[in-house]
């Protein structure tokens, strides 16, 4: 049963927690891993560097639109990366995932 996993850049470790908290209370998903990285990027016509978080996100595929919406209604970047791939893993893994969405 496929899934999806979701990858979301932030501006601080506070963002990307705040916003994966939601997430799960609302259970959109099942689990936010949360990291820092560094990112290189065209913005305002010029090369930027920055610290940034990344979070990966599992949900359902019927979570997609819900997930997506909520991360832009609470991001602050005027244009945030949310990134999905369609995975699969070990069937236990996806029961968990379908079923922590799903209660």
């Amino acid at each position: 049963m496929p899934f999806l996993i979701i990858y979301v850049t932030h501006p601080d470790e506070t963002t990307a927690k705040d916003i994966s908290d939601m997430l799960l209370t609302k259970k959109l998903v099942a689990c936010a891993n949360i990291f820092p990285i560094k990112s290189a990027y065209w913005w305002d016509a010029a090369i930027q560097h920055e610290n940034e978080y990344v979070s990966i996100l599992k949900t359902s595929t019927e979570k997609w639109t819900a997930v997506k919406t909520e991360i832009e209604s609470l991001h602050p970047y005027q244009t945030p990366c949310i990134v999905r791939w369609e995975a699969s893993a070990n069937e236990k893994y996806e029961n968990w995932i379908h079923e922590s969405v799903n209660p």
